[in-house]
This record gives C-alpha cells, structure tokens and sequence, in this order.
C-alpha cells in the first residue's frame, strides 16, 4: 500500500470515527434514561404496599409505562450499539479493502447504509421514550394540579 493510498484511506475513515464518537454520546443519554426508568420503577414498586388502593392503580399504569419505556430505550440502545459496530465494520473494510486492493465499494455502501438505518431508528425510539416519559408524568402528577395548571394557561378574555 502507497502512502498516498493510506492517506486516502484514512480521510475516508474519519467520517465513521467522528459518527462512534456522536453515537457513543446518544448512547450515554439513553443509558441515563434508561436508568432513570429503572430507579422509578424500584421506586414506586418499594411504595405499592403502603399506599391506598387509588394510589396502587396510578402506580400500576404507571408501572406499565415504565415497563414499556424500559423495553424501548433497551432496543434504542441496541440499535445505536448496531450502529457502532457497523461503522467500526465500515473502517475496517476501507482499510482491508485499500490493503488488499479489493473491490468492495458495494459492501461498503451496504454497511453505512445499514448504519444509518440503525442510527435513524434508534433516535425514532429515542423519541418515543419521551413521549411516553410525558405520559407517565401527567400520572404522576395529581388532578388538582392539572386543572390549576390548565387554568392559568387558558386567556384570559376579561383584560
């Protein structure tokens, strides 16, 4: 291998590096998140037998939502770690490739394609944690406090 083939290679495989680096911070918000679910829902579970039978079904739905929220920020995670290692892949096969003199540029493609997909997927499911984190916030908080909340947000038309 030519040293400028080498320097070639390596302007190519930057553009992966810089995306392990971007992953790897998505990866500590939703491992974050993901804890947070886990803590709540030790939490809430610990307080279920010294409550009222009205506080034992908010915390049952409660404890659904969490459940759910845990089982998709586990495949986000999962899809943003795919995500990773493909694009480590994808470094790999530009150096092998460059090394070998192979041609694999359809391969390659098909890698950071693939990574992409994971990528993207993973932030949809990101999203969706959030949604369902509000949700489970409107639960947690009581209904006196909605109402007063939607009071103080409604125009007021006599000013």
């Amino acid at each position: 291998m030519l040293l400028n083939d080498l320097m070639t290679t390596l302007q190519l495989s930057i553009g992966p590096v810089i995306l392990i680096s971007g992953v790897g911070l998505i990866l500590l918000s939703m491992s974050n998140r993901f804890a947070r679910v886990i803590d709540r829902s030790r939490l809430l579970s610990k307080d279920f037998n010294s409550v009222s039978d009205i506080e034992r079904i908010r915390i049952i739905e409660e404890l659904k939502i969490l459940s759910n929220r845990a089982r998709i920020v586990r495949a986000g995670i999962a899809l943003a770690v795919l995500s990773v290692l493909l694009a480590s892949l994808l470094v790999i096969s530009l150096f092998l490739g460059a090394l070998f003199q192979m041609g694999i540029s359809v391969f390659i493609v098909t890698i950071f394609i693939l990574c992409m997909l994971s990528l993207v997927t993973s932030l949809l499911f990101f999203l969706a944690d959030i949604n369902l984190s509000l949700k489970a916030l409107w639960l947690a908080i009581p209904p006196e406090v909605i109402t007063n909340v939607l009071e103080l947000n409604q125009p007021n038309h006599l000013q």
